[in-house]
């Protein structure tokens, strides 16, 4: 076998690490068996009024309670959808759809998913403002304030950034909404399971949410909907979700999401506190061990499994690689832009500087990450920096 054969076989008996979960989740096992049953004798149409239908809408109708008690909410203001991204552009599409050339009011850092849709609406003939943030990737509300005109109908501004895990200060944004009348939405993708919520503290109208952030499986989400708050629909057709979001539901996706905000409300505390301390114990590791290192993010107030590290000097994708070689998986931002060679928009948007944004690497921690895991990581990863550093023409070494 020659060396690069030996490499292969090496690697291939190698414990894999897996740090992308603000990528993608593992299933819980609660979840994966949550859903066997609907994969089996509980396939019948939610929809249809016979014996077969009503067990399986019984099932949902749990789901949706599970749902709107992770987040402080009445069943009736859950819809059910496809994931974030569904959500997002129904919350900034269906709030909007009739109010022609009416403004609305972003921040620099918000996932494609809203980012774009806000542009699409600007394209289509409505006013649209992106507010700047802060060294940390934080929105200020005085921004906020600063930006409103007479006919700013939507604010939609992220709970938790999907690469730095900044938390954003929704509840002082929506109460500036709310003083002036005005729709606001918060993109809650990264937040939701992973952190206490209560739609009513946070005093939003429009919350998104994605199950396969939180060990639900893919293809699931659901959308909280104030009561009272008109969102057009964007998909029509039946009367499934009230009106709201036609089409035969996804039932096994909706039964492993039900148990998923079950499992999260459950375990949450234990998670916090000790995925936190994995998450400290990688970061003060590596800003120990490689010189001119920078995190990305607030200090204190992000999501305790995220940590967004610059490695200055350093390619991120070449140190990316070299991981990927070792088994552990990581990320460089967003799922949604990986093979972009660009540095990521949300760490331009921080003005970080460009020997930094470009070294930049996302790990975050989750549902089977062990301190075995983040001591290897310590191993491997500080001699390979710190031999890239040596190795740029931009370092002086």
């Amino acid at each position: 076998m020659n060396a690069i054969g030996l490499l292969g076989y090496t690697n291939s008996l190698m414990k894999k690490i897996y740090l992308d979960h603000n990528a993608t989740t593992p299933l819980h096992p609660e979840v994966r068996e949550a859903m066997l049953p609907f994969m089996g004798d509980l396939f019948g149409n939610p929809s249809s009024g016979h014996w077969a239908g009503r067990e399986v809408a019984h099932r949902i109708a749990e789901a949706r309670e599970s749902a709107a008690r992770l987040i402080g909410a009445d069943p009736e203001e859950i819809v059910f959808t496809s994931g974030g991204t569904e959500s997002d552009n129904w919350a900034i599409l269906g709030a909007l759809r009739d109010r022609p050339g009416s403004h609305i009011i972003t921040s620099s850092v918000e996932h494609p998913a809203v980012f774009n849709a806000c542009q699409e609406m600007e394209t289509a003939g409505h006013e649209l403002t992106v507010v700047d943030v802060d060294r940390y990737g934080q929105v200020s509300p005085e921004a906020i304030r600063g930006a409103i005109r007479e006919n700013t109908a939507l604010i939609t501004v992220m709970l938790a950034n999907n690469e730095t895990g900044t938390i954003n200060p929704i509840r002082e944004i929506s109460t500036i909404a709310r003083e002036r009348g005005i729709l606001m939405h918060t993109d809650a993708v990264q937040a939701v399971g992973k952190v206490p919520l209560d739609v009513r503290e946070l005093d939003v109208d429009i919350l998104s949410a994605s199950g396969h952030k939180f060990n639900a499986p893919k293809g699931i989400g659901f959308q909280y909907v104030r009561n009272g708050v008109e969102l057009k629909p964007l998909i029509v057709g039946g009367h499934q979700e009230r009106g709201m979001r036609s089409g035969t539901e996804n039932v096994i996706g909706i039964a492993g999401l039900g148990k998923a905000c079950e499992v999260a409300m459950r375990d949450m505390p234990g998670k916090d506190r000790d995925i936190r301390a994995l998450r400290d114990k990688l970061e003060k590791g590596l800003r120990d061990a490689v010189p001119e290192t920078e995190v990305n993010g607030h200090p204190t107030e992000r999501i305790y499994n995220t940590l967004n590290i610059s490695f200055k000097y350093i390619e991120g994708e070449a140190l990316l690689s070299m991981m990927e070689l070792e088994g552990i998986a990581v990320s460089t931002g967003s799922a949604c832009s990986a093979g972009s060679t660009e540095p990521s928009r949300i760490l331009k948007a921080m003005k970080l500087d460009p020997l930094c944004s470009r070294g930049a690497i996302r790990f975050s921690l989750g549902l089977g990450t062990t301190e075995d895991d983040i001591e290897r990581c310590l191993r491997f990863i500080p001699p390979i920096a710190l031999r890239f550093q040596e190795m740029s023409p931009f370092s002086g070494k």
